[in-house]
């Protein structure tokens, strides 16, 4: 059997190039790490617009409904988590399950809540454009935070994983926006609520892959 021994120099370049790391946490474990942003978004923007408007709260048993889309918007942020370390992927059935949960809680969950309100056309124009900005207010910079912690790993998809980020996020933001919104129309939510999801699953994304572009330049996704 034939040997071949390693040169010096290159034994003494490897062995300083070694140091000790911190374990990656689990999934689970970084997004509960993360309920701190889950708990701003479902109460600090509903007191921040009652504080800058006085207008009145929804009522308890809606916040428990708001807590249950905060929870799910958690295990969505898991999933990416988990998405975004090599060899775990999600499968396509996976994420495809996984969107399919999300939306028909953030359906059922404003259903519930249902008030239509019958105002001018202008008006309803204009509500669409203060939920939305008020949810891109509290919910853009809560965005940074799994972002960064998926930066920490190495997603092979980060496309998918931002998206995931940001759908959870959009979940968390919604929670909080149900509790002082004053249209519970179904075009309302739609248009004003969902698309602030929209715009945060596309803000995901593209901050992911730019993040990862900037990370390995050469790296072609």
């Amino acid at each position: 059997m034939s040997q071949t021994r390693m040169p010096d120099a290159l034994f003494e370049a490897v062995k300083r190039d070694l140091h000790p790391v911190r374990p990656l946490a689990t999934p689970a474990r970084r997004a509960l790490a993360l309920l701190p942003v889950a708990i701003v978004l479902l109460v600090g923007m509903p007191l921040f617009w009652h504080w800058q408007t006085n207008a009145l709260l929804a009522p308890r048993s809606l916040w428990t409904l708001s807590v249950i889309e905060s929870v799910l918007s958690l295990a969505v942020l898991a999933a990416a988590f988990r998405e975004a370390i090599p060899g775990r992927e999600l499968s396509r059935r996976a994420v495809i399950v996984l969107a399919t949960i999300a939306v028909i809680g953030f359906l059922v969950v404003n259903a519930t809540s249902r008030n239509e309100a019958a105002v001018p056309l202008q008006t309803w124009m204009l509500w669409i454009r203060e939920c939305i900005s008020m949810t891109m207010a509290f919910s853009l910079p809560a965005l940074i935070a799994p972002a960064w912690l998926v930066a920490r790993a190495l997603p092979n998809r980060p496309a998918l994983t931002g998206a995931l980020c940001g759908l959870a996020v959009g979940g968390m933001g919604d929670a909080g926006l149900r509790l002082f919104c004053w249209d519970g129309g179904y075009s309302h939510v739609m248009f004003a609520h969902g698309g602030a999801i929209a715009i945060l699953v596309a803000m995901g994304a593209l901050s992911a892959l730019l993040v990862e572009r900037w990370k390995d330049p050469g790296k072609k996704r």
